[in-house]
């Protein structure tokens, strides 16, 4: 691969990523991309998406807000959680009200329910169709650790 001799300046991340960029595996990354679409309004990068010589996608790029995740088909990069859940994504969005109440509306399970937790955030957990967990949250109010802390085990008490 030839390189420009210009001396164009790199920078590390890509213009417009994120240090840290999730990738999630689904079995039907069609699917994906509207299902996350519709119940939590991420927006796909057309122009990002890998596609078989089918049709098939097989890999895409999807945004909220700054941030970037991809997501693919089974593959070297890993399996889909089907088989159990192995990571949870945590987003913040400006309204989580209301966002709590889109991704109900267009099927979302509700693993833990919409409410304030004294970390200052209010937060909600759902799953997607494939078993992925999403929790959004909205921070509404600062506080210590140490003062939220107190009384916290490993069971989720502080939840």
């Amino acid at each position: 691969m030839e390189q420009s001799t210009e001396q164009t300046p790199v920078t590390n991340p890509p213009a417009g990523w994120p240090r840290i960029a999730p990738h999630l595996i689904y079995e039907d990354p069609a699917r994906a991309i509207g299902w996350l679409t519709r119940a939590f309004g991420f927006a796909e990068r057309t122009s990002a998406r890998h596609t078989s010589p089918g049709g098939t996608v097989e890999r895409a790029q999807m945004t909220v807000d700054d941030s970037i995740l991809t997501l693919g088909l089974p593959s070297i990069h890993g399996q889909s959680p089907k088989e159990g859940v192995s990571t949870m994504l945590k987003i913040y969005v400006d309204d989580v009200d209301a966002h709590y109440q889109r991704a109900r509306a267009a099927g979302a399970t509700i693993v833990l329910e919409l409410a304030d937790r004294p970390w200052g955030d209010r937060v909600y957990q759902a799953s997607d169709p494939e078993g992925h967990q999403w929790s959004f949250a909205q921070h509404i109010f600062d506080v210590a650790p140490d003062v939220y802390l107190v009384g916290c085990t490993n069971d989720n008490k502080c939840l």
